[in-house]
């Protein structure tokens, strides 16, 4: 059995526009619904949703049958102690393209890198479980590193002025660019189209292209979502689960209620 090939990390080495969906549900079923939409990836993210390492992976388990779609997971934390050990165990669950929020620093992205690659490139343990098929894979240890795609967020003043050194770092494939956090961070709560914020999420583009890397982000409004895919981001993610829910059932509900 040979190590699957990372089909989102390739398509971003060839600069070929992805578009997503996050999943913050935690729940399979619903999982399965999005995975049958058509997205070219699908976000589960552990965060700022109620996922754990089991919830997780039976995500994982629906969406591989899906091939159209890629999985990707986001860690809570992505560097010291606790988010090397949840990233090692995110990458022995099958995930092969993670995503690590707030990252402010160069040396942070580093030590990001570090822990999604087995020695000598990095610090990850021996022990692919899930992703090495239970030792199936043939030589998995070989070649796991080259299989694994590492996005960084950038979402916060810190790490918009430390964006060029982030973005160099050998080993991160693309940069997401997080609009709320960002805007909250240079004190516009809630205003993702606020002009400065769009603004900075602009440079912060083109400072990622620059570099030769991926940019990306998670934009639900329509416009704003164009016109990032038209300044050169390759992994838009253009809704949420429990937003599109919220959102249609309220309408639906009012469609009927007004005025009864």
């Amino acid at each position: 059995m040979k190590n699957p090939v990372n089909p989102f990390k390739r398509a971003l080495a060839q600069k070929r526009l992805q578009i997503g969906l996050w999943l913050g549900l935690a729940n399979p079923y619903t999982t399965e619904i999005c995975a049958g939409a058509g997205f070219d990836w699908l976000l589960i993210d552990g965060e700022h949703a109620p996922n754990d390492l089991n919830t997780i992976l039976a995500q994982l388990q629906v969406i591989a049958g899906y091939p159209a779609s890629h999985a990707i997971a986001r860690v809570p934390v992505g560097h010291g102690h606790v988010g090397t050990a949840l990233i090692k165990q995110y990458l022995d669950l099958g995930v092969q393209t993670i995503l690590v929020p707030m990252v402010d620093t160069a040396e942070q992205a580093r030590a990001v890198v570090r822990a999604t690659r087995y020695p000598p490139q990095g610090i990850r343990g021996m022990g692919g479980a899930r992703a090495s098929r239970w030792g199936r894979v043939e030589d998995y240890g070989h070649h796991a590193n080259e299989q694994i795609c590492v996005l960084v967020q950038a979402e916060t003043q810190t790490a918009l002025d430390n964006l060029d050194a982030i973005a160099a770092v050998d080993g991160v494939d693309g940069v997401f660019i997080g609009p709320a956090d960002l805007s909250a961070s240079m004190g516009h709560i809630g205003e993702q189209d606020h002009p400065q914020v769009r603004a900075a999420i602009e440079d912060a583009f083109a400072t990622i292209l620059r570099a030769g890397k991926a940019p990306g982000i998670l934009m639900a409004d329509d416009a704003l979502a164009r016109r990032y895919i038209d300044l050169g981001g390759l992994f838009v993610a253009v809704g949420l689960d429990g937003n599109l829910l919220a959102r249609h059932s309220s309408a639906l509900a009012a469609r009927f209620k007004t005025g009864a």
